[in-house]
C-alpha cells in the first residue's frame, strides 16, 4: 500500500532544518538520558512529509530491540480522535445528527438519567460520568458492552461540567457506531477512516495478531527511577486485539502526521475525500470556551475529537507558540498528535513510556513550540 505523503526537503515546505534539528537534538537527549526508551516524530506540511525519524529501543525485556521506521506504538487517547472521526462520517452521511440523544440510537441508554445526553455532550467530555468503565470481558462481548454502557451512572448533570472522560465517552460512542451500522465498530473505523486514507499499514484500533510484532511495548519508570520496566496492562495480545476506542489504538508518527494533514486540508488526503470542509471546520472549533476542564486543571477548548489551542494562557501539549486554531490530542504520558490549518503543519510525537506531571507536561511544551518555531 502507497504511503499517501510523499517525502520533500522541509526547507521546500518553509520548514526550517535548523529548528527541527534542534528539536531531533533535544529528543536525543532525552532517550540517551533515559527519560523513555524510543521515540518517533513526523513533520508534514501540505500534503508532504518533511520529517519522519525513529530512536531507541522499542523493547527492553527480554531482549533489546531497536525501533524501526515502521515500529508501531500506543496512541493511548490520540485513538479517541479516530473514533470520534468514524461518529462524524456518520453526521456526515445524515445517519445521525450530533444534537441527537444518544437513547435515540441506543435504546436502554436513558436508565439511570442519561436520556439527555447528547452526542455533542459525549464528545465534549460533558457527559456526566467521567470515572465510568466495562469490565475487560466486555472488550470482545459486544452485548455485554451495550448493557455496561447503558448502565453507567452519573456524577452530575449532563452539559453542567467539562470533565475528562479518560475511557467512559468513547466506550459509548463504540456502541453508538456499533447501533448505527450494524457492525463492530473497530471493523468500521478501518474501512471508513483508515483505509480509505491509504492508512492500512500505519493505523490500528484492533491491532491484528499477525502484526503484534511492530508494536513497543508501553513502559513507565520504576519506583526507583533508575529505569523503565513494562506495564503490566497494556503489553498483551488481549489489550492490543481489544482495540479499545478511548485508549487502544496502535499507529507509526507518519501515519498520524497524515491524518491530522486530511483534517488540516479539509477533509482530504492525497486525492481522496474523507469529510467535508464544513464538517472539518466544525468538529474542530471550540465547544466549551474558556470553561476549566475539571481534570485538566485548565481550559481545553474541546471540540467533538479533538481540542484546540484557543487563547488562553495555558494549554496542554499544543505548544504556548501554536495559533489558536491548532488542534490536536494526546496519550496519557507519552505522546501528542496535532494539526495547524493556518500553516498546513501536522505533527506527531510518540514515545513508549508513560512519564508522570510536571516533567511530561513540560516536554511536550518545548516539542511542540520547536516544530512551531520551524514553520517560516
Amino acid at each position: 500500500m502507497r504511503f499517501p505523503l510523499e517525502p520533500a526537503p522541509p526547507s521546500a515546505l518553509g520548514l526550517d532544518p535548523k529548528a527541527l534539528d534542534r528539536l531531533e537534538e533535544l529528543v536525543t537527549r532525552h532517550v540517551t538520558e533515559g527519560r523513555y526508551p524510543a521515540a518517533q516524530l513526523a513533520v508534514a506540511r501540505h500534503g508532504k512529509l518533511a520529517m519522519a525519524w525513529t530512536l531507541g529501543a522499542a523493547r527492553l525485556d527480554p531482549d533489546r530491540v531497536t525501533a524501526r521506521d515502521d515500529t508501531l506504538w500506543l496512541l493511548y487517547s490520540n485513538t479517541k480522535v479516530l473514533t470520534a472521526c468514524a461518529v462524524w462520517i456518520l453526521a456526515e452521511r445524515g445517519a445521525l445528527a450530533f444534537d441527537d440523544r444518544v437513547a435515540e440510537h441506543v435504546p436502554g441508554f436513558e436508565a439511570n438519567g442519561k436520556g439527555d445526553i447528547t452526542i455533542v455532550h459525549l464528545l465534549t467530555h460533558q457527559a456526566g460520568f467521567p470515572n465510568a468503565d466495562v469490565p475487560k470481558a466486555a472488550w470482545e462481548d459486544h452485548d455485554l458492552l451495550r448493557r455496561a454502557v447503558c448502565g453507567f451512572t452519573l456524577e452530575w448533570t449532563p452539559g453542567s461540567r467539562v470533565h475528562y472522560h479518560g475511557r467512559a465517552a468513547h466506550w459509548t460512542a463504540a456502541v453508538l457506531l456499533e447501533a448505527v451500522t450494524k457492525t463492530d465498530y473497530r471493523t468500521f473505523i478501518r474501512e471508513t477512516v483508515i483505509e480509505p486514507l491509504g492508512l492500512g499499514r500505519g493505523l490500528f484500533v484492533g491491532l491484528p495478531d499477525a502484526e503484534h510484532g511492530r508494536a513497543a511495548d508501553m513502559h513507565e519508570p520504576a519506583q526507583d527511577a533508575s529505569r523503565h520496566v513494562k506495564r503490566a496492562d497494556e503489553n498483551t495480545a488481549e489489550f492490543r486485539r481489544a482495540g479499545t476506542p478511548g485508549g487502544g489504538g496502535y499507529g507509526t508518527a507518519r501515519a498520524m502526521a497524515a491524518f491530522y494533514q486530511m483534517l488540516i486540508q479539509g477533509g482530504s488526503l492525497s486525492g481522496v475525500r474523507l469529510l467535508s470542509p464544513r464538517m472539518v471546520a466544525y468538529v474542530t472549533r471550540n465547544f466549551t470556551g474558556d470553561r476549566v476542564d475539571g481534570y485538566m486543571g485548565m481550559p481545553m477548548h474541546r471540540g467533538l475529537g479533538p481540542h484546540s489551542r484557543g487563547t488562553t494562557e495555558t494549554i496542554r501539549g499544543l505548544g504556548s507558540l501554536a495559533s489558536s486554531r491548532t488542534f490536536g490530542h494526546g496519550g496519557v504520558g507519552s505522546s501528542y498528535c496535532w494539526g495547524d490549518p493556518e500553516s498546513g503543519v501536522s505533527f506527531a510525537y510518540l514515545t513508549n513510556s508513560r512519564l508522570p506531571d510536571p516533567w511530561h507536561s513540560a516536554r511536550l511544551e518545548r516539542v511542540s513550540n520547536l516544530v512551531h518555531a520551524a514553520i517560516a
